[in-house]
């Protein structure tokens, strides 16, 4: 059985929407594209550089896929490379075109067919951006590990990670640090029920 992991960039408010530039996702009016920019250090991209030095496949929504595939295939640094290597595994409500290698469309039933991923012998299924994705993901319960860049900034607009329908789950804290310009890296794996309690 293999984990689905989760990697997104989020603002102290939760917001993911389009952290790496202006060009990324300007839907719904958004205009704080960049955002992740000015506080993207150095010990963020060893953060990255880390969680991305081991084998993994790549779930990706459909609009994740189409901006990485117009950017990494033609990129030669490091961070190039295992992404380009990985299986990718594309969630889409309508049929497309997968032109960067090892690209296969999930057909039918989406949340079946992440299951049978699951279930398979492999490496670490990692999510990269895939917001709406995200939502279907986190709704059935079948995201195992949340590894999290939390940046020192709020937005109060754009797409959060954590939407309508989240399933309710405890987490417990696998590794946690603050990179010198205030960005919180931070790995949470699943810990069961939520448990509640009374100061009463």
């Amino acid at each position: 059985m293999r984990k689905v992991i989760v990697l997104s960039f989020i603002t102290v408010d939760g917001i993911m929407h389009a952290p790496g530039g202006p060009e990324e996702d300007a839907s719904g009016g958004f205009r704080f594209g960049g955002w992740s920019v000015p506080y993207f250090d150095e010990a963020v991209g060893n953060a990255m550089g880390e969680q991305m030095g081991k084998p993994f496949d790549l779930l990706l929504g459909r609009k994740t896929y189409e901006i990485f595939a117009g950017f990494w295939p033609h990129q030669t640094d490091p961070t190039a490379a295992p992404l380009n290597q990985a299986r990718k595994y594309v969630a889409s409500r309508k049929p497309m075109k997968l032109g960067w290698n090892n690209s296969t469309l999930l057909t039918g039933d989406v949340v079946e067919a992440v299951k049978k991923l699951k279930e398979e012998d492999g490496p670490e299924l990692q999510v990269h951006g895939s917001g709406d994705f995200i939502q279907t993901l986190l709704k059935n319960d079948l995201v195992d590990e949340l590894w999290l860049k939390i940046f020192p900034v709020t937005l109060g607009i754009g797409k959060r990670l954590f939407g309508e329908g989240t399933s309710p789950a405890a987490l417990k804290v696998r590794d946690s640090r603050t990179t010198p310009s205030g960005v919180v890296v931070v790995s949470y794996e699943r810990a069961g029920e939520v448990q509640t309690g009374s100061f009463a």
